[in-house]
């Protein structure tokens, strides 16, 4: 398909501040092995788009690392691949020297790039949301509708509670958008919730970041798209599969504890066919069990050594649960040392964290404890 891809790498970083204090909303890890990033990128590629960009802002050098060449999802290439943007490349695109702070916003510092692609159409996508979606039939469907823009949209009820990032999308029977509400004031009845990922026409995109620099709009759904409901063909397409917001700290601990509770989501992200979750590969050993260990209903990834109980928990590459040590509804980041006789429980621990001998922690399922990136305890 002639499609390009953008992912904006730091949006809603603000809303989990205690992950993205050095990372991006981008390079969070997720399910033991994988980072926010990857769902965006693999979305993408699965859908045969080549030409990649992803906006930074700050604190992207985890980012960078993660993706390094591409080669993992196979965009090294000598054109288009994956192409990581710098907020503000040229002194053109930001003349006041300030960071942007919406997606429209990010837009308008890369129009450079923009109007260097040469692609038809454009995929714009956050990553604050988890999902596997056909970008191929997304695609297929803003074609043959002759669409400008196409929103990603989940049905929901007007009961239901929705938080303050969400976008909220009113429809007519062909799907034509017909008006946009923030989670305050909404109608009755059912309505489509905005899962952050966008088709729309290259010469669109251009034409409304040129508008935006001209008018000084900030907000790509409410004062692109709200705007000219009536001048542009712009649609709905309702993805029926999972899908989840992170949100809060709250929200990824439960996120990711949802993959341990309900197989069906698992399935749902990591097992449907033709549309594999890719991510960066590294070459560490199998993890050891160690004899006496005992573990249960988790997620563990390679590179660990278990001496002691793992139960309902999520480890991440290289952690090590000692002799006699408990961990219980936690999630461990990469190189977690949890020592001898130590007791964890709804804990979140970053990378390099350290647990001492007999240390005994715990959260709650609706306050999990989290220990920063390094820190000993």
């Amino acid at each position: 398909m002639n499609a390009a891809g953008i992912i904006f790498s730091n949006l809603h970083d603000n809303k989990i501040t205690e992950l993205t204090r050095q990372r991006t909303m981008a390079s969070i890890p997720f399910a033991c092995r994988y980072r926010l990033i990857d769902f965006a990128l693999s979305n993408m590629v699965n859908a045969e788009i080549t030409n990649i960009n992803v906006i930074a802002h700050y604190n992207y050098h985890s980012l960078m690392d993660h993706i390094g060449t591409g080669k993992d999802w196979d965009l090294a290439r000598r054109t288009g691949g994956i192409k990581i943007l710098p907020p503000y490349i040229t002194a053109y695109a930001n003349t006041s020297n300030n960071l942007y702070n919406t997606r429209l916003e990010a837009l308008c510092s890369v129009i450079h790039s923009i109007r260097h692609i040469k692609e038809d159409y454009v995929v714009l996508s956050d990553c604050d949301v988890i999902c596997n979606i056909d970008v191929k039939k997304l695609l297929e469907y803003h074609v043959d509708y002759g669409a400008d823009i196409t929103m990603v949209v989940k049905r929901v009820m007007h009961t239901e509670v929705c938080p303050d990032t969400d976008v909220l999308i009113e429809s007519d029977e062909d799907n034509r958008i017909t008006d946009i509400y923030s989670s305050n004031n909404l109608p009755k009845g059912p309505l489509d919730a905005c899962l952050h990922i966008w088709v729309i026409k290259k010469d669109v995109l251009l034409m409304a970041v040129n508008d935006a620099l001209a008018h000084g709009y900030s907000s790509f759904n409410f004062d692109i798209i709200a705007k000219n409901l009536k001048n542009w063909n712009m649609r709905v397409y309702r993805h029926t599969g999972y899908s989840a917001k992170i949100t809060s700290f709250t929200n990824y601990f439960a996120t990711s504890m949802s993959l341990l509770a309900d197989p069906e989501i698992r399935n749902g992200l990591f097992s449907i066919r033709n549309r594999p979750v890719f991510t960066k590969v590294r070459n560490s050993a199998p993890t050891k069990y160690v004899q006496g260990s005992s573990v249960s209903n988790s997620l563990i990834a390679d590179g660990c050594i278990i001496e002691g109980t793992v139960d309902n928990s999520i480890l991440f590459r290289g952690v090590k649960v000692g002799h006699g040590a408990v961990v219980k509804n936690s999630i461990l980041f990469q190189d977690t040392i949890v020592s001898d006789n130590a007791f964890l429980n709804c804990v979140v621990t970053d990378k390099n964290a350290v647990i001492r001998d007999g240390r005994i922690l715990s959260g709650h399922e609706t306050l999990p404890f989290y220990i920063d990136k390094g820190r000993m305890i």
